[in-house]
């Protein structure tokens, strides 16, 4: 999903909602793009996050490749 939030405040809410990260990586156009471990875990963010979610189109970069501190 597509977040108009900044990353780390995505993964804070990931970790207190016990929600896994598959993916996340900052978006071009601005925001986040978050990938769950689960359907589940994707669903309750979904729900917690939905006035954040960008709708449509976005703009990612070609090739991302996370920080070596990154999981």
């Amino acid at each position: 999903m597509n977040l108009s939030l900044p990353e780390e405040e995505v993964r804070r809410l990931c970790l207190a909602q016990g929600v896994s990260i598959s993916a996340i990586e900052p978006l071009q156009s601005g925001g986040t793009r978050l990938v769950c471990t689960s359907s589940a875990g994707a669903e309750e963010m979904r729900l917690r996050l939905r006035g954040h979610l960008i709708e449509g189109d976005v703009i990612r970069y070609r090739f991302y490749r996370p920080s070596a501190n990154e999981n």
